[in-house]
Formats: structure tokens, C-alpha cells, sequence
């Protein structure tokens, strides 16, 4: 308001000043230019435009503070959101180290175990192969005495084929009869 009146009283001041002639006269433009400007301030006080001009200033600075206040409450509420998103993420990564630890743990469990297994197997495929092996020395060593038997046999039935007579042959062929019969009944 005040700088309504300081505004009128300077316009009025400096028309007076440089208007020629009188200065309260219809035919001085300044006069009327005055007449005019104050007319149009009065209109403009009837008609209440500076409280509509202070009360839409007023309204435009509460919504522009509701505004910042509604910004500012956002921002929190996204920091508040950020920090909450962080510590999850941090939780997560603590999770995802912990699953890593448990798998690098359970691998080196199961390379362990792996070894064990191995050495156990690599142990009774040993033992499987020396028992093949023993098996064929025994089989080995008992067709070795079979043959040995069969020639010792072959041999010393050339030795009494040639050395024996007919009658010696017939009465030791008795005798084994008579001894197969008595070991069968």
C-alpha cells in the first residue's frame, strides 16, 4: 500500500512541474493524464485488485510452499527408501558371501571325500587284480603238476609196457579192478 501512495504522489509531483499554463485546466493533457491515473488507481481500490493481487501472491506462495513441503517430504521418503535398499543390498551381498563360503567349504568337503574315494577304490582294484593274479599262479602252477602228472604217467607206462610181461599185466589190471570195486562200495 505503501508504495501505492509513494508511486501517485511522485506522478503527481512532476506533471505539476512541467506543465505550462494552469495546471488545474481541462485543456493541460498533464492534468488530464492525472485525472485519469487517479480514476483508474480508484477504480482499481473499488474493485478490491490489489487484496485479489496480494490474496492470489498469498495463494501462489502457500502452494508453492505446500509444494516445497510436499518436495522436501518426498525427498525424505527417497532417502529413507535409499538407506532401506543399501542395507538390504548389504544384507544380500553378506547372503551371497556366505553361500560362497558354504560352497567353497562343501567343494573342498567333496574334493576331500573324492580322494578318499579314490584311494579306497584305487585300493580294492589292487586287491581285485592281486587275487586275479593269484588265482592265475594257482591255476598256472596246477596245470604245470597236471601236465607233470600226465607225463610222469605217460612216461612210466612206456617203462612198464616195455619192462612188463603179459601176465604181469593181466594180474596188475586184477588188482585195480579189485581196488576200484572196493573204494566205490
Amino acid at each position: 500500500m505503501r508504495v501505492l501512495l509513494t508511486s501517485t504522489l511522485a506522478l503527481t509531483a512532476s506533471p505539476a512541474l512541467a506543465a505550462s499554463g494552469p495546471f488545474f485546466s481541462l485543456n493541460n493533457t498533464d492534468f488530464v493524464v492525472l485525472i485519469s491515473f487517479l480514476l483508474f488507481i480508484a477504480l482499481l481500490v473499488y474493485l478490491k485488485v490489489p487484496g485479489k493481487l496480494g490474496g492470489m501472491l498469498d495463494e501462489r506462495a502457500t502452494g508453492i510452499q505446500n509444494d516445497l513441503d510436499e518436495a522436501r517430504s518426498l525427498r525424505e521418503e527417497a532417502q529413507s527408501i535409499l538407506a532401506e535398499y543399501e542395507r538390504k543390498q548389504k544384507e544380500v551381498q553378506e547372503q551371497a558371501d556366505k553361500i560362497v563360503a558354504s560352497a567353497k567349504d562343501e567343494a573342498k568337503a567333496a574334493a576331500a571325500q573324492a580322494k578318499v574315494d579314490l584311494k579306497s577304490s584305487i585300493a580294492r582294484r589292487l586287491q581285485a587284480a592281486e587275487d586275479q593274479i593269484a588265482s592265475a599262479q594257482a591255476s598256472a602252477i596246477k596245470e604245470v603238476k597236471d601236465s607233470a602228472v600226465n607225463v610222469a604217467i605217460l612216461a612210466a607206462q612206456d617203462v612198464i609196457a616195455s619192462n612188463m610181461k603179459a601176465k604181469e599185466a593181466g594180474d596188475l589190471i586184477n588188482a585195480a579192478i579189485d581196488e576200484v570195486g572196493e573204494k566205490l562200495h
